[in-house]
């Protein structure tokens, strides 16, 4: 398409303000593009001293420039734990970003193909920013509605852009929406009724005041009841202890339930508000006034949206009828929560593997719809 392209790796403060800045450009004209806190997307990138994900993993940024103006971004990265739980040789790209310019994305995939390699990869899969638990996948369809918390955005024109490099897609994670003012059908509360008569299963709100106990029990139950899905990397208790201050701020003891069989904790469900619509304003700044603005919000919030972005069972309960009751009841107490207070009237869940058959069962009994449709491509390198 003509002009200069540049390739500049990432490696001064100003590159990282611009490889953060450069989405406010590419999505000036998307009405449904949210936008990130630039101070969590430092934190995301900032290496081992703000993200302990660098414990295990590295990786490469770098910036396009075609004509001496940032056009295009791009991740790439070697994980230690992905290579373990997904195969040697498995590398990865993320952060991808670029105009609708051919050549300026091939240059930002041959770069970051050319890093993995020679670090030995055999396998580029991706997007995946930065890590399984953070933003995986490529928005393919969905681009009507604005993203939920902590989940991704993208321009229609990248899945063609990445294809044409010769990568396929290999899995889609679908984000489910429904309305839940109104209720689930008759089954769900049949099934309800049912599990809050059993002696051996007791539901309870999480303990914020334990809240550093509290995550790491929810995650543990989650490291276990995730170990055999696809992608699945095991969160390491620095990380643990990582996500739970990020989320601490946005964590609502109700929205959080916690199930036990027989006194043993066993399945969790996280809720959160969606605080893209508190902050879709703030225009990524918390800073001078965005942060008081956020903490005075989050204090009583009332949100449109709802989103479930976890929730598990411990495999040795997997596909039993204690598994089926725990989910229903927490679904729907967490439901009479969302409404009640915080005046929710949709609830997205995801996002969910295409092949996890156990929770599109759970998707379709409450008559939820894909929504969004994310998917990760992968290339033999």
């Amino acid at each position: 398409m003509g002009g200069e392209i540049e390739i500049r790796s990432v490696a001064s403060a100003a590159d990282r303000k611009t490889f953060i800045d450069l989405p406010w450009t590419l999505y000036a004209n998307d009405p449904n593009w949210v936008p990130p806190l630039k101070s969590e997307v430092a934190g995301l990138i900032g290496g081992a001293k703000s993200n302990p994900w660098f414990e295990h993993a590295e990786a490469a940024f770098w910036l396009a420039y075609k004509d001496g103006k940032p056009v295009g971004r791009i991740s790439a990265q070697v994980d230690q734990l992905v290579l373990k739980h997904m195969g040697a040789g498995t590398g990865q790209f993320g952060m991808f970003e670029c105009i609708d310019d051919a050549d300026v994305a091939n240059a930002l995939l041959d770069t970051a193909e050319a890093w993995l390699k020679a670090k030995g990869m055999t396998r580029s899969l991706g997007p995946i920013s930065l890590s399984i638990w953070d933003e995986p996948g490529l928005l393919v369809d969905g681009f009507d509605l604005p993203p939920t918390v902590m989940m991704g955005h993208h321009l229609p024109h990248y899945a063609p852009l990445i294809e044409a490099r010769g990568y396929v897609g290999v899995k889609d994670l679908h984000t489910y929406e429904l309305p839940i003012e109104a209720g689930f059908p008759p089954a769900v509360g049949r099934i309800v009724a049912a599990a809050e008569k059993s002696s051996r299963i007791r539901m309870r709100n999480v303990d914020k005041s334990r809240f550093n106990e509290e995550a790491a029990l929810i995650l543990d139950i989650l490291n276990d009841a995730w170990s055999d899905n696809w992608g699945f990397v095991p969160l390491t208790p620095s990380e643990v202890a990582y996500v739970g201050k990020k989320l601490k701020p946005i964590v609502f003891e109700d929205l959080i339930r916690i199930c036990e069989v027989d006194g043993e904790p066993v399945a969790f469900m996280i809720t959160l508000p969606d605080v893209n619509e508190l902050t879709a304003d703030l225009d990524g700044k918390l800073l001078p006034f965005g942060w008081a603005k956020l903490l005075w919000r989050l204090r009583a919030p009332k949100v449109r949206r709802m989103r479930v972005p976890l929730m598990g069972v411990r495999k040795t309960l997997q596909g039993s009828r204690l598994a089926s009751f725990m989910a229903f009841l927490m679904i729907e107490h967490i439901r009479r929560a969302a409404v009640t207070h915080y005046d929710a009237k949709q609830g997205e869940i995801g996002w969910i593997l295409d092949d996890n058959g156990p929770m599109k069962s759970i998707a379709d009994v409450i008559q939820s719809k894909i929504t969004k449709t994310y998917r990760v491509f992968e290339k033999t390198l």
